[in-house]
């Protein structure tokens, strides 16, 4: 008699070591729900964003796209036109300030500091946008000034948008802290997964499952 009560004892001690700290499990709780929530809230309208895109990219051939061309024509006045003969066998620099005022009084124009690449009869300046192009010419010996911009729709827009092409430093910057919210959402929910596996048993299977798939197209099915 007095074994089985100390071995009862003893299973039941055992039981208890490896039962989790409720206030442990609590605080672990609190905290990752909070971090979870925080991020997702911050991923949510971005992560929508890039998940529809996402389908837009991958039937990128299937989408129509009209691209629409505008074309704009000046003539730069004498006094700037001198200014671009000052500016010699230059290479690659930008344009004058005097110039990009004009621009932007005239045919409103904002090419800021962007360089332009020049040679003895014209000045190029390629003007990259989100969901189009564009390009600016100035005749050295004339004046003349010719600008082109195609726009191919909102859908190539938000393609754009989704990698990243000519968006410049700002979005770049925001492609970088939402990657990171991101990242910050999956491991709490994996951390959340963890602490609930136990009343839920096919979470792992799930899991498993999602990365089995990803694996076997990865491998069997991408030439």
């Amino acid at each position: 008699m007095r074994r089985r009560i100390v071995r009862w004892w003893a299973m039941t001690e055992l039981r208890a070591e490896k039962r989790p700290d409720p206030k442990r499990r609590a605080f672990w709780l609190k905290h990752l729900h909070q971090w979870h929530w925080i991020s997702s809230a911050l991923c949510l309208v971005a992560m929508l964003l890039f998940s529809v895109t996402g389908v837009t990219l991958n039937h990128a051939s299937k989408i129509e796209a009209r691209p629409q061309v505008t074309q704009r024509h000046g003539q730069l006045p004498a006094p700037l036109l001198a200014q671009l003969a000052e500016a010699g066998d230059t290479d690659k620099a930008p344009l004058p300030a005097d110039v990009r005022e004009w621009l932007s009084t005239e045919l409103s124009l904002r090419v800021g500091d962007r360089v332009a690449e020049w040679s003895d009869g014209e000045v190029y300046l390629s003007l990259p946008r989100p969901g189009g192009d564009a390009w600016l010419n100035i005749d050295r010996a004339g004046g003349a000034v010719e600008y082109e911009k195609t726009d191919r729709g909102w859908v190539s827009w938000f393609n754009d948008l989704h990698k990243g092409r000519n968006t410049g430093p700002a979005w770049s910057w925001f492609i970088d802290v939402f990657a990171v919210a991101c990242v910050i959402f999956c491991l709490t929910g994996l951390f959340l997964l963890q602490l609930h596996a136990r009343q839920r048993p096919g979470t792992w299977p799930v899991v498993g499952l999602g990365l089995v798939v990803m694996l076997v197209i990865m491998i069997v099915f991408i030439h």
